[in-house]
């Protein structure tokens, strides 16, 4: 997945938006681009017990060999009732309203994913003020690129639920593999794009992040990670199984918990977990290498304690849930549970293969400081990109901005 970590750490700044309307001013000029074939999905828009919201996402994946210059998605909430609960994506491109409560937000030209590659577009989904109740609406997400050449799979409708019933609500997000990565502290800094392109032979990182945006505990963790073709795991960890050719790896960590983001208290988003990976040496570049995978399920849940985050901080050895009575979790929308991911290997070149990396076996550690502010008084809290232009406006003075 093509997904940018400090864009997800720098999601701090809200705005108020009374009706789940925003606008901004001016549209983005058109540019010429590459014919391809865009393919959408959408995933985690259901939003369980009392948690007051969650991120979904809107995954587009390059089906085609070319990457245009200009791409957007499109959010019709016209059969959604916004006092209920209503969803926005999150890009760093303007964003717009249109006719009957349709909402568009530009992709950024170098986010716009090349062939192979899926671009990950945070959706918010936040329950209103009158959305104490069961609920469920179709919303329709739609992308749009003048280059592409199939539109078949450019809009899917999805339901936008509101379920009464409470348990633990996993999400994983898995970006795609670019970089030659000595570190997770480099993954996660704001040098990213410095880093070394990925070639053949070298050592990296695989990571993700794990979300719980649901209102138990989970109680213990269960993670799936299967590597694509021509690329292996470089080290053994004791609470791991490993398929016989070093390509799939079954996690199993029971004394490890994840508090629900909303009851977290102390700004924390989720946990991330690397694992160091090799490519092959005989990998012909640039090719992209598609079917890696992860899967994460609870092995059960518990009630949020009443404790501070910091006294239960969910790492796989040092902390432990006791309050689990059963094996095996209630888990709210199982469609954020699975990601996809490749890995981007560039062309010919010495990566520097061989050396070592200063990480041993399967490492998880907490993403600090870019909690989601997930708060309905009056009005939704939404998280916006730093970048991003916002205007707000009530439900009286929606208009269109063409």
């Amino acid at each position: 997945m093509k997904f940018r970590y400090r864009a997800l750490a720098r999601a701090g700044a809200t705005a108020l938006l009374a009706s789940g309307v925003f606008a901004t001013a001016g549209a983005p000029a058109s540019a010429a681009g590459t014919q391809t074939d865009f393919e959408l999905s959408v995933v985690g828009t259901k939003v369980g017990g009392v948690a007051e919201g969650k991120l979904g996402w809107a995954k587009i994946t390059n089906k085609g060999t070319g990457t245009p210059s200009k791409l957007s998605v499109t959010a019709d909430l016209s059969k959604v009732d916004s006092e209920r609960i209503v969803a926005m994506p999150m890009t760093d491109g303007d964003c717009r309203a249109g006719e009957r409560r349709q909402f568009t937000c530009e992709i950024a030209a170098e986010d716009i994913p090349g062939p192979g590659e899926t671009l990950e577009v945070p959706v918010f989904v936040i329950r209103g003020k009158a959305g104490q109740t069961s609920y469920h609406a179709p919303v329709t997400f739609t992308i749009n690129s003048p280059d592409d050449t199939n539109e078949s799979n450019n809009s899917k409708t999805i339901p936008l639920m509101i379920s009464g019933w409470p348990g633990v609500d996993l999400g994983v997000l898995v970006p795609d593999v670019k970089a030659k990565v000595d570190s997770i502290d480099d993954l996660l800094s704001d040098e990213e794009e410095s880093l070394p392109k990925l070639r053949a032979g070298d050592r990296t990182l695989v990571a993700g992040f794990v979300f719980n945006w649901g209102d138990q505990v989970a109680a213990g963790l269960q993670v799936k990670v299967k590597l694509p073709k021509q690329v292996t795991f470089a080290e053994t960890e004791d609470d791991c199984d490993y398929s016989a050719d070093k390509r799939t790896a079954t996690c199993t960590y029971r004394d490890f918990t994840l508090m629900p983001e909303s009851f977290s208290g102390e700004g924390d988003l989720g946990a991330v977990f690397y694992w160091p990976v090799r490519v092959a040496e005989d990998v012909e570049g640039p090719v992209t290498l598609a079917g890696g995978s992860w899967t994460v399920n609870a092995l059960g849940q518990a009630p949020v304690p009443q404790v501070s985050r910091s006294a239960a901080k969910p790492l796989p050895k040092n902390a432990k849930m006791v309050s689990a009575e059963h094996v095996g979790a209630d888990e709210v929308d199982f469609t954020d549970n699975v990601d996809d991911f490749a890995v981007v290997v560039a062309g010919a070149g010495n990566g520097g293969g061989g050396g070592g990396l200063p990480v041993t076996g399967v490492q998880a550690g907490l993403i600090g400081g870019i909690g989601v502010a997930v708060v309905v008084a009056g009005g939704v809290m939404f998280l916006l990109a730093r970048r991003r232009r916002v205007v707000l406006v009530t439900p009286g003075d929606e208009k269109p901005n063409d």
